[in-house]
């Protein structure tokens, strides 16, 4: 008898997702072989919603016109289970046929006058809106019909928060001005409209509701069942905390891939992302077999090999399970099948080491996954962020994310070091937990207008967190300025490795501050001066406005009046990222609990137990690396890995993971040091030792 908790062991997930034309001529035995060669141990098959692929019974639940009389969900509910696998349904309420769309127009999403809305992609049929009956009924039953009928263990919903805008059906309307007293917004992201601040509390909490509805609905036939929706990108970003944590057993994050200048280590940040909103939830990455370019949708394609399984890998190489989704179950393109093979067999390979030991790290840095999205509608857009990533990526150092919803003492205790890139929104309760931290000795690293705004985006007169600064505003944000220069004003730690240089290149949105007593300030900014004529090109005064600014009392404090992190993710300019580097390496006080030293880019991962530790090391070295598609893996140059040991640790042995072979051990000075060489896309290595 299978248990609630069944979805700790379901860790390598095969998605189907079938096409209306795929029971005419499903291969079972196909995807039966996918499924065990890539030693799945879990399925998630479509079975209804927008369209039916198991004969229905619930009117206007639109069947596939080529089933006939066959059941392809069942099919291959059935050769999962004969594989001993989990299964999933798959359901989409996103959108109905012309049929429901006409016996049921108050099912539909409708546009300010009232009219409903026709499907942007496809003609002749109808996107719903999630506050009526269609989600909070239909779909229900759709879901109780599934669980009833079949041997699954869960319900998996694809756009299930219906049409993506504000949605003005009567229903909607209804409810949001009985719930608030408010008519519903007319723009979307008006911070002057308190109706929109109003809105974006409603529909988290309607979502939320609607959740709390199909997850008791399943659970109601089947105990161990669970309804489980995509989250996209962001994770549980948009639903109430205790509603997470009373039914969600795990979350599925629908990042599939990059596009445009994307670094590999967007999969691992998936990980990262939910630990650091919810710590103790597994979490999957979806991951396309197929190119991601939202701009031309290629969805029945196939991407090189080589990006599929650096996707997967990095993803996995962080803590989200690997999970896979191929669109149309008609094979025309095959090429994809070894990559996945092979990434989920090193995942399974792993496993039995890496899932009992946890993730650690002694930085964190802030995710703002909610920061700034009513004040300024980003809601996916955080550049300062990335750069800040990025930095840390390429220094090698090992971090976290934190996120801004939890940034309390409790949480922060584990670190070393915190980092603000931009965390413009924080509250006065979440300023005294981090002028606490400092105080107690954590380091802090921030930067442009952290703290500047309270968590509703109203502004503040001066920084909420000047005093653990040392600094104060005294003029606003000015920009985007061409041409800025900081000048290096001193020996510093935060100004070293620059070389001869006297100065390096500044940022483009720039703060006036001041720096308080008792601080240092390693750069300044140079004043403004012109760019064209060639000939106007130098500066008339000398450096003066602060740039950099550190303090040092019980934690050591570096604070960066401009936009460091989002000018380094624009330019990837060097002296940017060795700046923050810098910073973050003299925060943290000395060297990293585990260090990698060698050339390339690597993405690390620290997990440790009380007796052992284990330091991935994903290769991201590529001329595609911050642009895909990966065309082949170049081996990584050797390599030193270093890690603290404890004080009454006699000796270490160690072992590469994926090489399966035993290495020598180096002690020096408290640090057992491993040479690794020829690694591929990942190694693993594994150190364990013995208390005296």
């Amino acid at each position: 008898m299978r248990t609630p908790d069944w979805p700790l062991t379901a860790t390598r997930w095969t998605q189907l997702t079938l096409a209306e034309d795929d029971p005419a001529h499903l291969d079972v035995d196909f995807w039966t072989s996918v499924m065990r060669d890539s030693r799945s141990n879990a399925v998630c098959v479509s079975a209804g919603g927008y369209i039916a692929y198991y004969p229905t019974r619930i009117p206007y639940h639109h069947r596939s016109t080529f089933m006939g009389d066959t059941d392809p969900f069942g099919a291959l509910v059935e050769a999962a289970r004969g594989l001993g696998m989990h299964v999933m349904a798959r359901v989409d309420p996103h959108a109905v046929h012309a049929d429901a769309a006409t016996a049921h127009p108050e099912w539909l999403a409708c546009d300010q006058e009232g009219a409903p809305i026709e499907h942007w992609s496809h003609p002749g049929i109808w996107l719903t809106c999630a506050f009526t009956g269609y989600h909070r009924e239909f779909v229900t039953e759709v879901a109780r019909e599934i669980v009833r009928e079949y041997d699954v263990d869960a319900i998996f919903a694809n756009r299930w928060e219906g049409y993506y805008g504000i949605s003005y059906s009567e229903a909607a309307r209804r409810s949001f001005r009985d719930d608030t007293g408010f008519e519903l917004p007319k723009r979307e992201h008006d911070t002057t409209d308190p109706a929109w601040t109003a809105y974006v509390a409603w529909r988290r909490r309607r979502l939320s509701e609607l959740v709390s509805i199909w997850d008791a609905a399943v659970k109601d036939l089947r105990p161990h069942a669970r309804f489980i929706p995509n989250l996209g990108a962001f994770a549980a970003r948009d639903l109430e905390p205790e509603l997470v944590k009373r039914v969600y057993p795990l979350f599925v994050v629908d990042k599939q891939g990059r596009s445009g200048i994307e670094a590999p280590w967007a999969a691992g940040r998936v990980a990262k992302r939910s630990r650091g909103l919810f710590p103790d939830r597994p979490v999957g990455l979806i991951t396309s077999v197929g190119p991601e370019y939202h701009q031309h949708r290629w969805k029945d394609s196939v991407a090189p090999p080589e990006e599929v399984r650096t996707w997967i890998v990095d993803g996995f190489a962080q803590g989200a399970f690997p999970w896979f989704t191929k669109f149309n179950a008609t094979v025309s393109d095959p090429r994809w099948v070894p990559a996945v093979v092979d990434a989920f067999g090193l995942h399974a390979k792993l496993e039995p080491v890496l899932a009992p030991m946890p993730v650690t790290a002694e930085v964190a840095l802030v995710d703002p996954s909610r920061a700034g999205r009513i004040r300024s509608g980003a809601a996916h857009s955080f550049p300062d962020e990335d750069g800040f990533y990025q930095a840390l990526v390429e220094a090698r150092i090992p971090f976290d994310l934190l996120a801004d919803q939890v940034l309390s003492a409790e949480r922060l205790r584990p670190y070393k070091v915190l980092v603000l890139a931009n965390a413009e929104q924080l509250s006065d309760e979440q300023c005294a937990a981090v002028r606490d931290y400092v105080a107690a000795g954590g380091g802090l690293v921030a930067a442009h207008q952290s703290s500047l705004y309270d968590e509703h985006g109203e502004p503040r007169a001066n920084f909420g967190l000047a005093d653990v600064f040392g600094a104060d505003l005294v003029s606003p944000l000015r920009g985007p300025i061409k041409n800025n220069y900081i000048a290096l004003t001193g020996e510093h730690p935060v100004s070293g490795g620059f070389g001869p240089a006297r100065r390096i290149i500044g940022g483009t949105r720039l703060l006036g501050v001041e720096a308080r007593p008792g601080t240092q300030v390693p750069f300044r900014f140079v004043p403004d001066f012109p760019d064209l004529p060639m000939e106007e090109l130098y500066a008339r005064k000398d450096p003066d406005a602060p740039a950099v600014i550190t303090r040092e009392g019980p934690g050591r404090v570096v604070y960066i009046p401009f936009d460091l992190g989002a000018i380094f993710w624009e330019t990837l300019q060097a002296d940017h990222g060795r700046l923050i580097a810098n910073a973050v390496r003299w925060a943290l006080g000395g060297e990293p609990e585990a260090t990698v030293r060698g050339p390339g880019l690597v993405d690390l991962a620290v997990r440790r137990d009380e007796h052992s530790l284990a330091v991935t090391v994903v290769n991201l070295t590529n001329p595609m690396a911050m642009r895909g598609a990966i065309r082949e893996t170049i081996p990584l140059p050797p390599q030193t890995v270093s890690v603290a040991l404890p004080p009454d640790a006699a000796g270490a042995t160690a072992r590469l993971l994926v090489d399966g072979s035993e290495v020598p051990v180096a002690v020096r000075d408290g640090r057992a040091e491993v040479e690794l060489t020829g690694a591929g896309l990942i190694e693993v290595v594994h150190l364990t030792w013995e208390p005296r």
